[in-house]
């Protein structure tokens, strides 16, 4: 179930209760007229099923109470209340299927939004996996996958085209390649300073690297790999499974490659550097196409299920 905290202009108040009551699903209905001051309005309070959801955060947004007032979400966690079994019961679908698309948009938001932090999380992130590439040590490139944050752009860019939103897909594009570009510098600059120390060698780079060839020699299951892995991600991100997005986080080898990249030019290995290029790109490409379909996959399922639903209850 989620809880909405909706601040409404008196003379809409009418009209934002007779959407909450149209939309099946919804319960726990609270009106406290003129408490709201800032902005000025009545304060309604209503539970609705995760499966209704979009449906009246987009008829309220209809209303311009997003722009007048002020439309709060919140996920309940524990309901005890048999009105709210009945109205889980009573929406169409499943609430693990559904799609909360401003729930969704404004994650990506926040997550695809270039930040001193997102670019010191890339630049930690791609160093770490440099260290991992030289010492062929796979726990390294884990850790380098797991503190990476690529995949809030990555899963900026997806929702972005399918919803259509122009200035998301321009920021979360800019964050994805501002971000790995200012990776790959710093680690560059890095590894010349790890070689200055004696700490980095070319010797090391060139030697045999069975934990972490793979990442400067794609294959085909470089792009199988990010396919599935970009529609693992988005399943992550629309239906809260956050803890699987660890998982996600770590199946792909975005920074490693940027670290294998950094490194390689420090020494002028341009065999390496251009096949990690070709792991990146192929690591990008393929979660982006995967995740793009996986949402467009999501709206048509739910679309379906609600029409299926609306011509059963017509019968």
């Amino acid at each position: 179930m989620l809880h909405l905290r909706i601040i409404t202009p008196s003379d809409r108040t009418d009209s934002a209760i007779a959407v909450i009551e149209k939309t099946v699903g919804t319960t726990h209905v609270v009106v406290l007229p003129g408490a709201a001051r800032d902005p000025q309005g009545d304060l309604v309070l209503c539970d609705v099923a995760r499966e209704a959801g979009d449906e009246l955060l987009h008829a309220l947004r209809g209303l311009g109470i997003d722009q007048d007032g002020s439309i709060a979400v919140e996920n309940i966690d524990i309901s005890l209340s048999s009105r709210a079994e009945a109205a889980e019961e009573e929406a169409p679908g499943e609430a693990a299927d559904a799609v909360l698309w401003e729930e969704l948009t404004g994650a990506t938001h926040e997550e695809s939004t270039l930040t001193i932090t997102y670019a010191a999380f890339m630049i930690l992130a791609t160093m770490i996996a440099a260290c991992g590439v030289v010492l062929d040590n796979a726990v390294l490139i884990v850790g380098a996958m797991a503190v990476g944050p690529e995949f809030g752009p990555l899963a900026g860019i997806c929702t972005a085209l399918v919803q259509r939103v122009p200035k998301m897909a321009a920021r979360s594009l800019l964050a994805l390649v501002v971000g790995f570009t200012v990776g790959i510098v710093a680690t560059t600059v890095f590894s010349l300073v790890m070689d200055a120390l004696g700490l980095f060698s070319r010797a090391m780079l060139d030697n045999p690297r069975p934990n972490t060839s793979f990442i400067w020699q794609p294959d085909p299951f470089s792009f199988v790999v990010a396919l599935l892995a970009g529609v693992a991600g988005v399943l992550s991100l629309t239906s809260a499974k956050s803890g699987a997005l660890v998982g996600v986080a770590i199946s792909v080898t975005t920074v490693p490659a940027a670290a294998n990249a950094a490194v390689a030019l420090s020494y002028g290995e341009y065999g390496q550097m251009w096949g990690s290029g070709i792991q990146l790109a192929l690591n990008l490409g393929g979660i982006m196409l995967a995740g793009v379909l996986t949402l467009y996959a999501q709206k048509l399922l739910w679309r379906t299920q609600r029409g299926r639903w609306v011509r059963q209850n017509k019968a």
